[in-house]
């Protein structure tokens, strides 16, 4: 994206003229939408919007849009946001050993193609210390013998770094409810499983043991419940009756650092909007 586009994101109670209304706002500031999606929640009925507008075709900044967008948006009882594509989110990755999810998200970052910030990488082991600081990027090795302290370490780096996403690329710990309260819809994870089947640990032995034949990966939020947050991305491969458990494994280190890049992507350029326990997704 080579162009500065401001992102604008709705969410409200669906009604006739809500469409009109935001184009109307900004056409009359003679603002330019080159992308636009929409969608009414059937059973909630609730309406979700997404508008990318070209930054410089506006006579204000994203303060001035705010100032000037309240007005309709109080009208509709809308949940809104505004984000400019010229601020990068900043993304701080946590992981444990394996370093498939990492990796490639380091890759797409320097390459690119991942277009965040990343901070920092935080572990409870210090195994990838060489690897990310190769990268440029500070690695932050925290002891999780007192896991509450631990936590509390982990936001206050969170903080630190001006976080905005906390990403889980396989951080094999169950993150407590306190941070998900205080971080609500801002912590991604990826699932070695094809949610909600085999939640917990060693989804790739329950699928085996329950004869499968398709394994997966979820990116989701995460919430209080344990890999029950709303779902973001996901995707499947088929097995068979031949795959062992090291076999599945290795197909699904492919499928998980692939849903989890796209999940993210989708969660940073504001393609995600949370509808109860699901999500909007305009890709």
């Amino acid at each position: 994206m080579s162009e500065r586009r401001y992102t604008l994101t709705i969410s409200c109670p669906d009604r006739v003229g809500i469409i009109a209304a935001v184009s109307n706002f900004v056409a009359t500031h003679k603002g330019w939408i080159v992308e636009a999606s929409y969608h009414t929640d059937q059973e909630t009925q609730r309406f979700f919007m997404r508008q990318e507008i070209l930054a410089d075709s506006l006579p204000f900044d994203m303060a001035g849009f705010r100032a000037q967008f309240s007005s309709l948006a109080g009208e509709f009882d809308m949940d809104w946001r505004i984000s400019d594509s010229a601020q990068k989110k900043r993304i701080v990755i946590l992981v444990s050993k394996q370093d498939h999810c990492l990796n490639d998200l380091l890759h797409r970052w320097r390459s690119g193609e991942l277009l965040v910030d990343i901070p920092c990488v935080i572990s409870n082991h210090g195994d990838l210390r060489g690897f990310v600081e190769w990268h440029g990027i500070p690695f932050h090795h925290i002891d999780f013998a007192n896991k509450a302290a631990a936590y509390e370490n982990i936001s206050a780096l969170f903080e630190q770094h001006d976080g905005d996403t906390m990403v889980l690329a396989r951080f094999m710990q169950i993150v407590p409810p306190s941070l998900c309260q205080r971080y609500p819809g801002r912590i991604i994870n990826i699932h070695h499983s094809f949610l909600p089947s085999f939640v917990g640990a060693k989804p790739y032995h329950q699928a085996y043991q329950r004869g499968v034949k398709l394994i997966g990966a979820t990116c989701h939020y995460v919430t209080e419940e344990l890999d029950a947050g709303p779902i973001i991305e996901q995707d499947t491969v088929r097995i068979d009756h031949g795959d062992s458990v090291d076999d599945m494994v290795r197909y699904g280190r492919d499928i998980e650092k692939n849903v989890l890049a796209r999940g993210l992507r989708y969660h940073v350029e504001g393609r995600v909007l949370v509808c109860g326990n699901k999500t909007i997704v305009f890709r």
